[in-house]
């Protein structure tokens, strides 16, 4: 944690956490030099060593395509890759930026919790731990698409929330986030910072959320932990969250510091999450532990940080039920993420379900959806192109883009704000009965502004 957090968290269950984190990074194995790739690492995170070449051959990747995709990207090693290259389909889940953005209303009821609460610390408990559940989506090892300039996702039917998210600028590539219910509102501006490591990639949120909640009108900032993802394409991928995510009551000075746990030997302190809750003076009031894999709980603690006597443990939040043997590793919200059922009538056509490298890929025709992500993205280049030739500068239609910048630890980000426009439109739509109701599955996607030049799927 920041020095001055160090200083006031000295305690017993804050010495536990940093010997645990100190005993997994000293332990942790890994294996270079696999089949004449010297340099790259390949971690197992339960920490099997004992047969390096085979752990090695995990994953996805048949050997030809290892080999020519080593060869592709070895010359960005080192480099942010975020709009340098375009992926394959075989690393991609059935989802795009936008609707994993959607995945953090899963567990929106403790927003609602937050909102209710009359206890200021008690509130951040909540707010912190809906921040930290979409951690348990975010665990799994396929890349979403990138979405199409001018793309979006609608979301309704979950808890009272309306959602909206439009993929606002390619170049770089950002996504803006609108959501609320009559607790809360929710807004963020997405983009991503991403270092290429060979057979690793970090990636850095330079990104900005705010939530205000409806009843005292408390401002909610959050600062997420970077992401690395561990062997790309060599053995079996993985993701671990490493760092502090800091939440800040804008309002009061209050904020929430919890430290991911990095992933030790033998998984030692893999998914910990450990921290407290602190006043405007830096003092600590609650302590918060658990597992970003599983639940979340909190104890009342005093000025060293050490737990209240006569007082308990509690949870505050667990992972809900998944699907076994899912092959995207989906929960069951994401699974309605994708499903029509969560969406508003007359839908946009520019919604990402719509996507056929998306439909195809959640279909299992890898073939296919190559082919129709190929496509997508050579009628963005022509879009692009159209438009410069014409002079024209594309524009968000639900979000504006504001003159704020603002900083976070990784980067200046330009701040887009929700612009009211899909309030209006939604209601105008659910108020008509002279609007035809449009049957989804014949919708074409189509987020384009400047013309829909079609090109040719081979």
């Amino acid at each position: 944690m920041a020095s001055n957090d160090e200083k006031k968290s000295g305690g017993f269950f804050a010495s536990i956490a940093s010997s645990l984190s100190n005993f997994g990074s000293s332990m942790q194995k890994s294996v270079t030099g696999l089949v004449g790739y010297e340099g790259l690492e390949v971690i197992n995170p339960e920490g099997g060593t004992e047969d390096a070449e085979a752990e090695a051959h995990q994953g996805r990747w048949k050997q030809e395509d290892r080999d020519g995709y080593w060869k592709t990207m070895q010359k960005y090693i080192g480099s942010d890759i975020t709009s340098l290259v375009s992926l394959p389909v075989l690393i991609c889940e059935p989802m795009t930026n936008l609707q994993k953005i959607a995945e953090l209303m899963e567990y929106s009821h403790l927003l609602d919790r937050a909102d209710e609460c009359e206890d200021p610390y008690m509130r951040m408990v909540y707010a912190s731990s809906w921040a930290i559940s979409v951690f348990y989506a975010y665990q799994r090892p396929w890349k979403p698409f990138n979405p199409i300039l001018g793309e979006t996702y609608e979301m309704v039917n979950h808890n009272g929330v309306t959602f909206i998210a439009e993929q606002v600028s390619h170049h770089p590539p950002i996504g803006a986030g609108h959501a609320e219910n009559e607790h809360f509102v929710y807004d963020v501006t997405s983009k991503i910072k991403t270092k290429f490591l060979g057979n690793s990639v970090d990636i850095y949120p330079i990104g900005r959320t705010r939530v205000t909640l409806k009843r005292d009108g408390v401002v909610l900032d959050l600062v997420p932990p970077p992401t690395k993802a561990n062997n790309l394409i060599f053995g079996r991928t993985w993701i671990d969250n490493v760092g502090e995510m800091i939440m800040t009551n804008m309002t009061t000075g209050d904020k929430v510091v919890l430290y991911f746990q990095p992933c030790g030997w033998f998984g030692a302190s893999r998914y910990e999450v450990d921290g407290y809750v602190y006043n405007a003076s830096e003092e600590p009031k609650i302590l918060m532990t658990g597992k970003w894999s599983e639940s979340m709980s909190y104890q009342p603690c005093d000025i060293e940080g050490e737990p209240l006597p006569g007082t308990e443990l509690k949870e505050v939040w667990r992972v809900a039920d998944a699907p076994e043997n899912d092959k995207f590793q989906y929960t069951y919200f994401a699974h309605k993420i994708n499903s029509f059922d969560t969406a508003p009538k007359n839908m946009l056509s520019s919604d990402a379900r719509l996507r056929p490298d998306r439909n195809a890929l959640q279909k299992g025709d890898l073939s296919k959806a190559a082919a129709e992500k190929s496509s997508l993205e050579e009628r963005q280049r022509a879009e692009k192109s159209n438009r410069d030739t014409k002079g024209q500068k594309f524009t968000p239609r639900w979000f504006e883009q504001t003159d704020e910048v603002t900083p976070t630890p990784w980067g200046d980000l330009e701040v887009f704000h929700y612009n009211g426009k899909y309030d209006e439109h939604r209601l105008a739509v659910d108020k008509s009965d002279g609007i035809e109701v449009v049957d989804f599955q014949s919708l074409e996607f189509n987020p384009w502004q400047y013309g829909n030049l079609a090109v040719a799927t081979e």
